[in-house]
């Protein structure tokens, strides 16, 4: 049984285990409203994906990027429930110690897309439930893409492969 080290944060500050649900709440509220701040300020609206089955993230944010151009900055943050890990607070009857144990659960996720100057298209993935894992992703098939542009080396893309040639 692994247990979470966080526990101890707890406990040096006088927090019950079984509060964890009320002391997480505050930071998920936080992460929403500085995600609403973010899309406000950039004038863009946060698309809620109902169903990752019918709904293709690529697709959309290519029609962002279409609209938009490929400069740098903010291109769409996108929402979707989707699993993650957690904690619940447990208490073990044999041992008589309270602590968090890992869990599975569902929280709101969001997809921040933007454009970086040298990595391209990148995002990074917030979860707002703890233990807040984050996921950042950028292509390198981008990044190789932008490095022979800038030093004006011709080259072509085929699927998922760069060949010597004309610029694409």
């Amino acid at each position: 049984m692994v247990l979470c080290q966080g526990h101890d944060y707890f406990y040096e500050h006088n927090i019950r285990i079984f509060d964890y649900p009320k002391w997480a709440e505050p930071l998920r509220d936080a992460i929403r409203e500085n995600m609403e701040r973010i899309a406000s300020a950039s004038g863009i609206e946060i698309e809620f994906v109902r169903s990752k089955r019918s709904f293709r993230q690529e697709k959309r944010v290519k029609e962002v990027v279409d609209k938009r151009g490929e400069g740098p900055g903010l291109v769409c943050i996108l929402s979707a429930m989707e699993p993650c890990g957690s904690y619940k607070p447990w208490h073990d009857k044999k041992t008589h110690k309270t602590y968090l144990k890992p869990d599975d659960g569902k929280c709101l996720h969001y997809y921040v897309y933007f454009i970086d100057p040298d990595l391209g298209l990148c995002y990074v993935r917030v979860p707002t439930w703890c233990p807040f894992r984050l996921q950042v992703y950028c292509n390198g098939h981008s990044y190789l893409a932008r490095q022979l542009s800038q030093r004006q080396i011709e080259y072509r893309v085929l699927d998922n492969a760069f060949g010597a040639g004309r610029v694409r």
